[in-house]
């Protein structure tokens, strides 16, 4: 039976199969996503090609898997890190995921400054792995958090690590050295624009920094909500946000924005379209790649584009939007 199913089929060798690894930590997991061709989404748009980094493969299950190792790397390295200290940072929920997941894997308390008002899902999971949770105001966002953990290492800060992903160069870095490495490697440098959402912006600027250095003409679009109130976890409104200090704003080609409910729109037709389960922010990305896609063919290019998904849809499932019909 399983002969007939995979004759006529080339399988790769097993050391290149991501399933199939020898055992590790779960941190050796980190990093090595596939990168999906969108096809069905694409349909009106003949000639372009939009591809997606599926980051909900990491074991974190998000892209900021990267940025978290690579932060509490460095603490380790310079010695800010040490056992009796706590791992403290605010965040909008896929980060402090992701140090709660490597802080159990390494024996770190996790202390984390968290918007009240993010997703049930998110909550759980942080709880899940043990995380102490300060949740902070709902109206003031992520900048309410960011908030709250400075006044927290202001005041103890003899007790905690403070990485402060928004200002932490390993944040971009890591992105740098491996996501934007894979891209690459996956596309045979073929990309003619990058678009990823503004959170920290570790991500864009990461990535968007390797592929300019190695893809003359490569246009770089950044995307973040329209408006200050919006229902984009994890992405920023920065002309009224507290900006990162690791993004650059000139350095994005193109700042587009997205409605709320267009990203909304976006998650839904990726699931029922492509099977694609992914999270609010990947719909948000997947929105202005298309605009991004249709525009390049009128000026009679042909577009290949790469985006990020930096998360599936497993801790948005909760969230009513999915009960909108398309």
């Amino acid at each position: 039976m399983i002969r007939s199913l995979l004759q006529g089929r080339t399988l790769k060798p097993l050391r290149e199969r991501r399933r199939y690894r020898r055992p590790a930590s779960v941190l050796n997991l980190i990093g090595g996503t596939s990168l999906v061709k969108l096809r069905k989404v694409v349909a009106g748009l003949p000639g372009a090609e939009i591809y997606a980094k599926a980051e909900w493969e990491n074991p974190g299950g998000s892209v900021k898997d990267r940025a978290a190792l690579a932060m509490i790397h460095q603490g380790e390295q310079s010695g800010a890190l040490t056992p009796d200290r706590a791992i403290l940072d605010a965040t909008s929920g896929n980060t402090g995921i992701a140090y709660g997941m490597i802080g159990a894997a390494k024996g770190y308390r996790v202390r984390l400054c968290l918007p009240a008002n993010a997703s049930l899902e998110r909550i759980r999971i942080l709880r899940a792995y043990g995380v102490d949770l300060r949740l902070t105001s709902a109206q003031e966002g992520s900048d309410g958090a960011i908030l709250e953990a400075r006044r927290i290492a202001a005041r103890e800060g003899d007790r905690y690590f403070y990485p402060d992903q928004y200002s932490n160069p390993a944040n971009w870095k890591a992105h740098y050295n491996t996501t934007a490495v894979e891209i690459l490697e996956q596309t045979g440098g073929r990309v003619t624009h990058f678009v990823a959402g503004l959170g920290t912006s570790g991500t864009l600027m990461g990535v968007g920094r390797r592929l300019r250095e190695q893809i003359p003409g490569v246009r770089i679009v950044a995307v973040q909500p329209d408006s200050p109130f919006h229902g984009l976890e994890g992405l920023k409104h920065m002309e009224t946000a507290i900006v990162p200090a690791i993004f650059d704003p000139s350095f994005p080609d193109e700042n587009r924005t997205v409605p709320t409910e267009a990203a909304y729109d976006m998650v839904r037709r990726a699931a029922r379209e492509e099977g694609l389960m992914v999270g609010i922010s990947s719909g948000a990305a997947l929105h202005c790649a298309l605009e991004v896609a249709a525009e390049a063919l009128r000026a009679g290019e042909t577009p290949r584009v790469v985006t990020i998904f930096p998360d599936g849809a497993d801790r948005y499932l909760s969230e009513r939007f999915w009960e909108a019909a398309l």
